[in-house]
């Protein structure tokens, strides 16, 4: 099968570092390719991520509404969060989806993982199923920069939103359309 063969790996011959921030970095690699080219590309070293499709048992999504620097505006996307130094994806999901909405869940399923764009960037944003409780909510606990408004909605309504190009954000499009092929009617 074409996918399971070996995938070759560059040379990193020089790194220069440009930027370092709490979040992510930014250097400069000078890179000799598989096919023998040597290339400087930019690079935005950045932290891994989850991102949760939380579930209730009665069809509802929790959906946040959270401003984003790089539009300039809020913006319709599924709760999520960086990967802490030492946290596991699964940590990492509860944690997020607590301090994010004040659910709490103990259903933890991994999707998929999926890169936005690996041409600039190694960030790795971990796909996560979760079940939640609507019994099991406390309070919100953001961190001292985030304000986030969440919502639980029909699926259907996600969907359609995703499908109308309302949600944007590439890990809630690739985690509904993920469920939806391959967990919704298994």
């Amino acid at each position: 099968m074409f996918f399971d063969q070996p995938l070759a790996k560059g040379k990193i011959l020089s790194e220069t570092p440009h930027y370092h921030g709490p979040i992510f970095d930014v250097v400069t690699q000078k890179i000799k390719t598989p096919d023998g080219l040597t290339v400087e590309r930019d690079l935005i070293r950045h932290a891994n991520a989850v991102a949760m499709l939380a579930l209730t048992n009665d069809g509802r999504v929790l959906v946040n509404r959270e401003y984003r620097v790089a539009t300039n505006s809020e913006v319709f996307g599924l709760p999520a969060g960086l990967i802490d130094p030492g946290e596991d994806w699964q940590t990492a999901a509860s944690r997020e989806l607590h301090e994010e909405t004040g659910y709490l869940t103990h259903d933890l399923q991994w999707l998929t993982a999926v890169r936005s764009s690996e041409g600039m960037t190694d960030e790795t944003v971990n796909l996560v199923l979760a079940k939640i409780n609507l019994a099991a909510k406390t309070s919100q606990d953001f961190d001292k920069d985030e304000f986030v408004t969440s919502r639980l909605v029909p699926f259907s309504e996600l969907v359609e939103g995703v499908k109308a190009g309302k949600i944007n954000s590439a890990q809630t499009v690739a985690a509904v359309t993920y469920y939806l092929a391959f967990v919704a009617n298994s």
